[in-house]
């Protein structure tokens, strides 16, 4: 947490009843937790999302996986050691040709599958009166740091220093450079190399490898290799490569990312809130055949800007800090595409991606899923520990949200165990059978579950107490159960440092 005087304060709602699925459509299929969160510390949110949590604005849900029709197992790339397949390297070499040539696709591909961001359960407004008194109550508890006997566990609590706010970060570089159109008439560039047959280049490659079969055989130790072609160089390529590939002083467009904050709003964004939220009115009325009226300015304020995570800072974490962004993609001075993301302290967390539907012949949703791993990697030069890309949930049951395991190595999260296991294991359980356990040991439990739910946190009447001394001034209150419930589904982590609110 960024001090001992930040707190995250939610409203547990159950999960009983059940909603339209985004995916399959089913009107009551769909069955979830789901908490109000007033203010969230980022490591919080990280241990929830390592439960299975996530968050829509400042909702935050958990589907119920062996009661919804689609369930949604959390997952997470390794972008360390994420390689670009060849359908991901095709991708960036269609971005770099429109960049450099303005060459358009031959064929338009089809629209991209992307998360539903709005139908989530559960209520999405606080109880009344709480949200004006969110400031006071940290007042009052900054004031009086020690309202509650609960032992803190600091060992599960990344350190973080109470900083003045840092400088907003400008742009991510892109290799991209303002340049004017190309001059017509002007032929072929005598700088470039000419084409080759795809004939000769199999012949040299099928020659490369008698020269390396017969050098490994001891046929000549003064074997020398010839230069790699450009064949072999591809091959090597990092993804770090493809998204900085330098192009001629003759580009055709112009692309920048632009990294601005969203909570608390920096000036960039302000400046460029219009221009957004025109896109994610024009993306929802395309792709999900949303009506005129319904993408309103605060449904987008609401699910895509608001956030619950406040700004925090760290002697070892990123320049531009913790907290939720939006990554702008301006491609000739206008905004095409926007990328919701939380910078945590092991991860980046993709919230959302939305673009321009003119502009979704060039598979903005992948591209951006692939410059999201490369500014994880770019972080984690910064800070070690944040290693993860998280995707969001991956859907097995319905076909189209697949894509999500194509970015390998990843990992699904055991809906009983909690315990992170490569998607290669995950698959074939999937196969068989839409709800899963993926943890291989049958005798391995929840280790994180609260088993005292009397140590669970919580805030009554501005003051912050252990469940057991709450229950015992609310003699005869019946919701035990559903504290305990709360608390099992956050783990005893967060149960021991979340404040449950109680009216």
């Amino acid at each position: 947490m960024a001090g001992n005087n930040s707190y995250t304060i939610v409203e547990y709602f159950g999960g009983e009843d059940g909603y339209r699925c985004g995916y399959c459509k089913n009107e009551k299929g769909n069955f979830s937790h789901g908490m109000w969160s007033h203010t969230m510390t980022v490591q919080d949110y990280q241990d929830l999302i390592d439960r299975g949590w996530r968050r829509s604005g400042k909702y935050v849900y958990k589907p119920i996986l062996n009661k919804t029709c689609c369930p949604q197992y959390t997952i997470r790339c390794h972008a360390v050691k994420f390689q670009p397949s060849k359908s991901h390297k095709k991708i960036l070499k269609k971005i770099n040709n429109f960049i450099s040539k303005g060459v358009l696709p031959k064929e338009h591909e089809t629209v991209e599958p992307m998360d539903s961001v709005c139908e989530v359960a559960g209520p999405q407004e606080p109880s009344k009166g709480i949200e004006c008194a969110i400031a006071d109550i940290q007042k009052e508890l900054a004031e009086c740091p020690a309202v509650t006997n609960v032992e803190r566990n600091e060992a599960d609590v990344t350190p973080t220093c109470s900083e003045p706010p840092r400088k907003e970060p400008g742009s991510v570089p892109c290799g991209r450079t303002t340049a004017t159109a190309p001059k017509p008439g002007i032929g072929i560039d005598p700088n470039r190399p000419p084409c080759r047959k795809a004939k000769d280049l199999r012949k040299e490659r099928r020659h490369q490898k008698e020269q390396v079969k017969h050098s490994n055989a001891g046929v000549s130790s003064d074997l020398t290799t010839s230069p790699p072609t450009s064949t072999q160089t591809s091959q090597t390529k990092t993804l770090e490569d493809f998204l900085t590939e330098t192009c001629p002083d003759t580009s055709s467009h112009c692309l920048e990312v632009r990294l601005v904050r969203t909570n608390p709003p920096c000036p960039q964004f302000k400046a460029s809130f219009d221009a957004s939220y025109q896109v994610y009115k024009l993306y929802q009325m395309a792709i999900h055949k949303d009506p005129p009226d319904k993408p309103s300015e605060s449904q987008f304020r609401r699910f895509l800007c608001d956030s619950p995570l406040e700004a925090e800072y760290s002697v070892d974490g990123p320049e531009m800090g913790y907290g939720s962004f939006h990554q702008q993609y301006w491609l000739d001075g206008q905004i095409v595409a926007v990328g919701v993301i939380d910078i945590l302290p092991t991860c980046v967390s993709s919230v959302y991606l939305y673009y321009h539907p003119d502009f979704a012949f060039l598979s903005l949703g992948s591209y951006s899923a692939l410059r999201e791993i490369a500014f994880t990697r770019q972080l984690q030069k910064q800070s070690p520990k944040l290693s993860n890309y998280y995707l969001g949930f991956y859907i097995h049951s319905c076909p189209k949200m697949r894509y999500k395991g194509q970015y390998r190595p990843a990992d699904l999260l055991c809906p009983e165990t909690s315990v992170w296991v490569s998607i290669e294991q995950c698959l074939p359980h999937l196969e068989n059978s839409r709800y899963a356990r993926f943890n291989p040991n049958p005798d391995e439990g929840d280790a994180r579950v609260l088993k005292d739910v009397g140590r669970a946190l919580v805030l009554h009447r501005r003051t912050v107490m252990p469940y057991v001394v709450y229950s015992r001034k609310q003699k005869g209150s019946s919701d035990e159960t559903e504290v305990k419930e709360y608390a099992n589904l956050v783990g005893q982590n967060c149960a021991e440092r979340i404040l449950l609110y109680r009216a």
